[in-house]
């Protein structure tokens, strides 16, 4: 697998990655989750001026000689309080349980320099609390969040994702987990 920034050019596939990724959360009765909007072009594209979005490819030969290379999955990232904060990670259904996800989060540990890493998500959805701690990240306790981290959860409860239990995680450098993605 390869993983670089993605071009302007590829940003609507992120959009698409994002949609099929969502549509996971109809089974577990979080419609609305579903049907949430991916990041729109414009936030999509500061990120990746910024060099902030990662993509995951196919290697080369892998794909079809007649196919160009399309991202399989993507990540999101900021600098949030001297963490390497993960904005979103989403993999296309499709590729699932390939290891892009756990690809995609280490190239951002490298990436964001010798920093831990953050992220917010669902305590109770089987591919987001429970398969971060499997890569080695572990759950904040109220005392431990940044202000960054409370600016974040504050904006989340705004939108209304804290109609299902959520939680702000953390993985130290180097720590990358043992379980299978």
């Amino acid at each position: 697998m390869i993983i670089h920034v993605p071009s302007l050019a590829e940003l609507s596939a992120l959009r698409a990655i994002e949609r099929a990724a969502g549509e996971a959360f109809r089974g577990l009765g979080m419609a609305a989750i579903a049907d949430d909007e991916p990041p729109s072009p414009t936030q999509l594209t500061a990120f990746q001026r910024a060099g902030r979005a990662l993509a995951a490819y196919e290697e080369p030969g892998r794909a079809a000689a007649d196919e160009p290379a399309r991202p399989l999955g993507y990540l999101l990232w900021e600098p949030v309080d001297g963490c390497t904060h993960i904005e979103q990670v989403s993999v296309h259904p499709q590729h699932a349980h390939r290891a892009i996800g756990r690809a995609l989060i280490d190239r951002a540990e490298r990436d964001g320099g010798p920093a831990p890493l953050t992220l917010t998500t669902f305590a109770e959805v089987p591919w987001n609390a429970p398969y971060y701690t499997r890569l080695g990240f572990r759950v904040l306790t109220d005392t431990e969040l940044t202000p960054g981290l409370r600016a974040i959860r504050a904006h989340e409860t705004a939108l209304g994702l804290d109609r299902w239990p959520r939680v702000c995680m953390r993985r130290d450098p180097g720590r990358t987990g043992s379980g299978e993605t």
